[in-house]
């Protein structure tokens, strides 16, 4: 299981202190919508998070055994809010949304797709919240399994820190964390917030939520961690990795979200997705599918 604050496992980072806030950001239009990917790092991973791999699978799709992969977070502009999905570590997050004019109190609402180090980084430092005018919505699900305390205190030493790490994101916010309970894909869902669905997504963890962004009937789902090694799990979605508190949950809904998207032309952002990071899904073979970065 992936938790907490230590993430800098995840990858073996490359030329971080080369990148410039500009060269990592991307923008793209969903009609009234801007929507900004924000790369925060990039890096490669190895086979070795894939879970039980079939070895001429990873031979295929990975010869050298390793992956290139980013941190992500996303920002929407609409007509009448500023929308931050995701806070990555927090470390050149700030500098991205400045290269876009943008400060950290102009951010009307922080979605968080789920409770990972990665994801909720940049929410808090020293007690203080760093987006001091935002609300901040998460699942139910994801907030109870991440701040329960009595599940905290079951936990072995080494896994509480990620739990801990949870806590802290959230408790400067106060009032301003709203939970809600995301509605099934393809269902009919009331808006969260205007122009954009909650999805549950569940599987990566238990509240793993995706959001699809509609705007002057254009879409695009930023779909979270629904995705970590693109190379092999958008021609092979049935394979999953380590990070997943339920693997097979997990590819149960990745596959169900890429039949989804493209069946319905919905273009799709993610966070572990190489930059651009925004991209079209087409069917290759029943049950594989091809990935075509968006332009």
């Amino acid at each position: 299981m992936k938790t907490g604050v230590f993430f800098g496992v995840l990858f073996t980072m490359l030329t971080v202190s080369a990148f410039s806030a500009e060269s990592n950001v991307f923008t793209y239009k969903i009609g009234k919508f801007e929507v900004s990917t924000l790369v925060e790092n990039r890096g490669e991973g190895r086979s070795s998070v894939l879970v039980n791999p079939d070895p001429a699978m990873v031979q295929k799709y990975l010869p050298g055994g390793t992956y290139k992969s980013e941190v992500n977070t996303f920002l929407i502009k609409t007509p009448d809010q500023i929308i931050l999905v995701d806070t990555g570590f927090g470390t050149t997050l700030f500098d991205n949304l400045k290269a876009l004019g943008v400060s950290p109190d102009q951010i009307n609402v922080v979605l968080i797709t789920h409770m990972h180090g990665d994801h909720i980084g940049g929410l808090q430092k020293d007690g203080k919240a760093l987006f001091p005018k935002a609300r901040v919505y998460l699942a139910a699900q994801e907030k109870d399994y991440w701040t329960n305390p009595d599940t905290i205190a079951k936990l072995p030493e080494a896994q509480k820190r990620g739990f801990q790490a949870a806590v802290a994101a959230l408790a400067p916010y106060g009032n301003n964390v709203q939970t809600f309970r995301p509605g099934e894909l393809g269902a009919q869902i009331q808006d969260l917030i205007p122009g954009i669905k909650a999805i549950a997504a569940f599987g990566h963890t238990p509240g793993h939520t995706i959001f699809l962004l509609s705007s002057e009937g254009k879409q695009l789902l930023i779909w979270a961690d629904l995705v970590h090694v693109q190379d092999i799990q958008i021609p092979v979605p049935g394979q999953s990795v380590t990070y997943d508190t339920d693997p097979n949950a997990a590819a149960d809904i990745r596959k169900k979200v890429l039949e989804y998207v493209s069946r319905n032309s919905i273009p799709i952002a993610g966070m572990h997705l190489q930059y651009p990071a925004m991209a079209t899904i087409k069917i290759n073979t029943p049950g594989s599918y091809t990935l075509t970065p968006v332009k």
